[in-house]
């Protein structure tokens, strides 16, 4: 019987590439040699034939590295040029820098146009069903560009192949290698045995390989993986147990990042307040901060993503003290309704969300407070639903996210009955995100007329946008600076808000420059050393 991600996927493709029709069963019939690996490929535009050499990974694995194997492959296999597509959350970027450092440490280059590489890795997300939709999309476009462009082998790894890698292969043959999470040590033995990097590092080994377009904002990974058993998550399937990093380790990184330009480092795990509780160092996350204050001259550190059950006296204290730790929290609640947060298995319950924000709050007061929240789980009644937008009222979180629930195989809740209909979620959803907009435009009032401290991020069609402490990035909206058009981004202002715009921006003039980014950095394609740091090292 076929699986709904086969399903899925003979979907996605059809939609996608017309000219490539599922077979009757919903997936490429290997025996019918209309769709046979050796055969035509249909597209769109027509048909374009794949090439059966050791240009195609799984097909025909010549020994490249080898002198002899060398000579009867293409130019491109031994300096290859690598393009990646990282989807999901901080984590997966902070993953796909590990690689490329990696494989920039072997005599790949890194491309950030797809059309001019050789070789595509996607890094999958599989969270929420509209994460492998995205996903999936991914893959069959780079399955296009292999069919009709430069493009000559294509790598899909990540969260969605670590669940899903059995049914991918045999729905996606125009992949070429599959590895999960857990399985990333593999990576540059796998590539080296077909002879597309070199089998002796031609570089000095380096730990990140920065590839976005904003230097100065970075993510530092403290921890793998997670204990906390949500019913409703998949992610210990996919990452495991809950690992966190040597307290070293961390700092290090953090130096190498600060080294290539970083002037704001947010920390991301599954949950940051768990950090150190599963070694025997005594060290958790507020010695963590202190280490960083103390060991890097890193202006702004923010943290995303901690359970309110972790965050302690000691850590607010610390966070209270140091100046150069943003007054922000990313703390998902995912709930209000005591009912459904005991059937999703969360640690919290209302009572003790609402005893943590006011303790937050009162040891740190402009302190802003993001959380997440999901609609539509099982058995959510409507007056749950009242209780959670009653709870949103009442605390006024500064931002709040939102998805519909969506069941995830192997979890707890997917053996639950979806009984909230699809259309009652969305309507829900947006009657909360509605709801929070108002909310969000009301919290930013108490602000304006203010000097807020702020980090100009670009300069687009002459006007400056920066963010403000409050402000994460990519999430939270942006503020619009008067005044600022000639600063280098990464420059610390302090600013007057002079106003909120759409409900999610401020506006703001510059008052005053205080810590001017320096303009000249390291070249995008350096990977700075760091001592024991391999793909694996960091991973399952």
């Amino acid at each position: 019987m076929k699986s709904t991600l086969q399903h899925k996927v003979s979907s996605r493709k059809a939609r996608l590439c017309p000219g490539r029709a599922p077979s009757l069963s919903g997936v490429r019939d290997r025996t019918d040699p209309e769709w046979s690996p050796a055969r035509i490929a249909r597209t769109a535009s027509g048909e374009s034939r794949r090439k059966l050499s050791c240009e195609t990974l799984y097909l025909a694995r010549v020994p490249c590295a080898s002198p002899a194997g060398r000579a009867a492959c293409p130019p491109w296999s031994v300096h290859m040029k690598v393009g990646f597509i990282t989807l999901g959350c901080d984590k997966n970027t902070v993953d796909s820098e590990r690689y490329l450092a990696q494989l920039a440490d072997r005599g790949a280059e890194y491309t950030d146009d797809l059309a001019d590489a050789e070789v595509i890795v996607i890094n999958t997300c599989g969270f929420i069903d509209a994460a492998k939709k995205e996903s999936l999309d991914a893959i069959v476009e780079a399955g296009r560009m292999k069919d009709d462009g430069r493009c000559q082998a294509v790598v899909a790894v990540g969260c969605m192949v670590q669940r899903h890698k059995e049914e991918l292969a045999e729905a996606l043959p125009e992949v070429d290698l599959f590895l999960g999470s857990s399985e990333m040590d593999r990576l540059l033995p796998e590539l080296e045995a077909r002879g597309l990097i070199e089998d002796q590092p031609v570089a000095h080994p380096g730990v990140r390989l920065f590839t976005g377009d904003v230097r100065h904002i970075r993510y530092l990974k403290v921890s793998e993986g997670c204990d906390h058993g949500c019913a409703f998550c998949a992610i210990p399937l996919m990452r495991g147990k809950h690992r966190s990093f040597a307290l070293d380790e961390v700092v290090r990184e953090a130096q190498l990042l600060e080294a290539q330009g970083a002037r704001e480092v947010n920390l991301v795990a599954q949950d940051l307040a768990h950090y150190g509780r599963d070694r025997r160092d005594g060290f958790t996350l507020p010695e963590l901060l202190e280490s960083l204050v103390r060991e890097t001259g890193i202006p702004w550190l923010r943290m995303l993503y901690l359970y309110s059950s972790g965050i302690t006296p000691r850590l607010l204290e610390v966070v209270a003290r140091e100046s150069r730790i943003l007054p922000y929290l990313d703390m998902p609640m995912q709930h209000a309704s005591d009912s459904v947060l005991a059937r999703m298995r969360r640690p919290e319950r209302q009572r003790t969300i609402r005893d943590r924000v006011r303790t937050i709050r009162d040891v740190v007061p402009d302190i802003a407070i993001r959380t997440t929240c999901i609609v539509g789980f099982p058995g959510e009644s409507d007056e749950d639903f009242q209780q959670l937008m009653g709870f949103l009222e009442e605390i006024q979180f500064e931002r709040v996210g939102a998805f519909t629930y969506s069941p995830q195989e192997g979890t707890r809740a997917a053996e639950m009955p979806d009984d909230v209909p699809e259309s009652v979620k969305r309507e829900r959803l947006e009657r909360l995100m509605e709801l929070q907009r108002q909310v969000t435009a009301e919290r930013y009032e108490r602000f304006v007329g203010r000097t807020a401290r702020a980090m100009v991020d670009r300069i687009v069609d002459g006007e400056a946008q920066a963010r403000t402490v409050w402000q994460a990035d990519d999430v939270d909206g942006v503020t619009l600076l008067d005044g600022a058009e000639a600063l280098a981004p990464g420059t610390i202002v302090d600013a007057v808000i002079e106003g909120i715009e759409d409900d999610v921006d401020f506006r703001a003039t510059l008052l005053r420059v205080v810590d001017r980014a320096v303009t000249t950095v390291a070249p995008r394609v350096r990977a700075l050393p760091v001592v024991g740091a391999s793909i694996g090292s960091f991973g399952r």
